[in-house]
């Protein structure tokens, strides 16, 4: 009884606990959108236009804000003010530092024609022997590649269950190891500190896996 007891409670933590943080997550942004509305005015809330809040409004209200962003400054005048913008911004010391390294960030991320993650990876850290799951984020390293004396990687190791947050090595050509799982499996199997596996259709034992099977950078 007792050994049916524990699966039916682990049979629940698996439908719960997934249930739990998505519902967690989601209320988080709408609490933290709902924020932006606080910029309008006191006479303008929408507890004091229809006498109740409206959960989500924020979000729905960022939304059309960053696509009229978007409408305005795809033409040549949203264009010339953005220009003008940054151009003003570049003239303040420490702030032009702030946004030209955000912005960079942005359009490797965000573009339709930005790289962002190009590839899941493994690297040998934090020790030789030891593998941990990163992305190709750069291979044309210019003075750090000259400096080095040899071919390297920039690869983004994130930190489990939050990849938002981890480290940037420089690792040489021969010691990435290429995966063929998607970006989008490689962040999975991270966020669920490795409980969720890629399918891999071939019967391999993991030390066949990393010794070099897969093809290297």
């Amino acid at each position: 009884m007792a050994s049916h007891l524990k699966r039916w409670f682990i049979y629940g933590l698996l439908i719960w606990v997934p249930i739990g943080v998505t519902v967690f997550v989601v209320r988080f942004l709408f609490d933290l959108f709902d924020k932006l509305l606080n910029i309008l005015p006191a006479q303008y809330q929408p507890h004091q236009l229809f006498g109740f809040g409206i959960p989500g409004l924020g979000l729905v209200i960022a939304i059309l804000l960053l696509i009229l962003t978007g409408i305005i400054t795809s033409n040549l005048i949203g264009r010339s003010l953005v220009g003008w913008a940054e151009r003003l911004i570049g003239r303040i010391p420490f702030v032009r530092a702030i946004y030209g390294s955000a912005k960079q960030v942005a359009q490797t991320l965000l573009a339709s024609d930005g790289q962002g993650f190009r590839q899941a990876v493994l690297v040998p850290y934090p020790y030789r022997g030891c593998y941990s799951l990163g992305f190709i984020t750069a291979t044309h390293l210019g003075e750090v590649q000259d400096k080095t004396g040899a071919k390297v990687t920039a690869v983004f190791v994130p930190t489990t269950p939050n990849p938002t947050s981890g480290f940037i090595l420089l690792v040489p050509n021969e010691d990435v190891v290429a995966l063929e799982m998607t970006v989008d499996e490689a962040l999975k199997m991270i966020i669920s500190i490795g409980v969720v596996v890629p399918e891999w259709p071939q019967q391999t034992t993991p030390q066949t896996a990393v010794k070099g099977d897969r093809p290297r950078i």
